[in-house]
């Protein structure tokens, strides 16, 4: 530690704190006055509980999944987890979950995967995210990723000394990122394209036009493609789709898949990346030095979902019903929004302020005055311009609640009398 800067810290700092690493903030780390986005939602949720503590919050920033993992799948778990021979490490995954994607692959998209050396488990798609980066961004490597979005690879990508490039997602070419617009120079230092479709926050999901496009810009600049598939069953619009149906794809990348949305499994943390064989195993290499790999018992009840093709249909079928309430309730308080392609997410512009006079100048301000002074809850993007994102994940036990809650909003809307520029 340089006498500087022993001068520059402060007597109550720890003897450490100019030993942390530069990509979480060095010697500065801890010390920094930004508030991260969920962060403020919270506390405008709490203010809003302490000034109307008899005003229910309408909570539609939730982000994952208000059912339980099916009972089936329950059971199974139960049944496993009383076993003897699940009780060790699992490492880069058993057979059976393997098994089980591949032939939920096979059946929903017609993919071919050996499970052997094409698919390997993920303890959720998160760490999948932080994993792939290590395989190939070196310094001065480039991720190019879409925004709005997940940002997970992106922090890891800088955490390996590499660089970000952002693909804005624009109203205007349909919440798809323009590929043509990315300049020579930006190719040829990128080593990972991450997109995600159906996109989560703007619902959008893409034609096979697209991901065909990708594949032959992936060959031509020489690129890996990573797919996060987290919302694939809960697509709305057509047959969901995978990357890997794409002719070619299996040679430029692998897809993420989650249990999570698809399967009411949230909290189970399972996934599975899958694709070309070799970057599979990159992965797994990758992994066997981060993690030992999910529970056993959890992979067996993961694979049991997998197999149950009526477990996805309930879920998209209760999110596209509450979905669209919500959709036609928004357009009649001023809303502009469609149903989306997929996901649970509906993105829509942000209001510019209130009839009252009330201005915001981005969708974090909307947010904030919607919770604390109307107890709606919303998550505001002000990536690509000024939106919300409302989820239908709240929690209502039947149809009629779900039906109580959208008058409830449409009420409380109404009496924000919001307007949009």
């Amino acid at each position: 530690m340089s006498t500087a800067t022993k001068d520059n810290a402060s007597a109550t700092d720890p003897y450490f704190q100019s030993l942390f690493a530069d990509r979480i903030g060095g010697a500065d780390y801890g010390k920094g006055t930004e508030i991260y986005k969920f962060e403020k939602i919270k506390r405008a949720k709490r203010k809003a509980l302490a000034d109307h503590p008899d005003r229910k919050l309408l909570d539609f920033g939730i982000g994952e999944n208000d059912a339980m993992a099916d009972e089936s799948v329950r059971k199974v778990m139960g049944d496993e987890v009383n076993k003897v021979e699940n009780r060790g490490y699992a490492d880069n995954g058993v057979a059976e979950y393997k098994a089980a994607a591949a032939r939920f692959m096979q059946r929903n998209f017609g993919v071919k995967l050996d499970p052997a050396t094409q698919i390997n488990h993920c303890i959720g798609s998160k760490p999948a995210y932080a994993m792939l980066p290590a395989c190939f961004i070196n310094p001065g490597d480039i991720t190019m990723m879409t925004v709005p979005g997940y940002p997970v690879a992106g922090t890891h990508t800088r955490y390996y000394g590499g660089e970000v490039f952002k693909l804005p997602l624009l109203a205007e070419n349909g919440f798809l990122p323009d590929l043509d617009s990315i300049p020579d120079d930006v190719y040829r230092r990128t080593k990972l394209m991450v997109l995600n479709y159906p996109n989560s926050p703007t619902g959008t999901t893409c034609s096979p036009e697209f991901f065909e496009k990708v594949v032959a810009l992936a060959k031509e600049k020489e690129f890996v493609v990573v797919q996060d598939a987290a919302h694939i069953m809960l697509t709305f619009d057509g047959k969901p789709r995978s990357f890997l149906e794409t002719p070619g794809a299996m040679d430029v990348g692998v897809e993420v898949h989650s249990m999570s949305k698809g399967y009411d499994m949230i909290g189970w943390r399972m996934g599975f990346v899958c694709g070309h064989e070799r970057i599979v195993s990159a992965f797994s290499d990758v992994k066997d030095n981060s993690d030992s790999g999910q529970f056993i018992a959890t992979q067996k009840a993961a694979a049991a979902a997998l197999d149950d093709d009526s477990i996805p249909q309930r879920i998209n079928a209760k999110y596209r019903r509450r979905m669209e309430k919500l959709v036609a309730t928004l357009k009649e308080c001023g809303f502009e929004c469609e149903m989306p392609g997929g996901t649970y997410f509906l993105y829509t512009k942000s209001p510019s302020g209130t009839k009252s006079g009330e201005t915001f100048a981005a969708g974090e301000d909307a947010t904030r005055h919607l919770i604390e002074q109307f107890g709606i809850v919303t998550v505001p993007w002000d990536d690509a311009g000024s939106y919300l994102r409302f989820s239908v994940t709240y929690v209502a036990d039947t149809e009629a609640e779900e039906d109580a809650l959208m008058a409830e909003t449409k009420q409380r809307l109404g009496d924000a009398g919001l307007v949009w520029a």
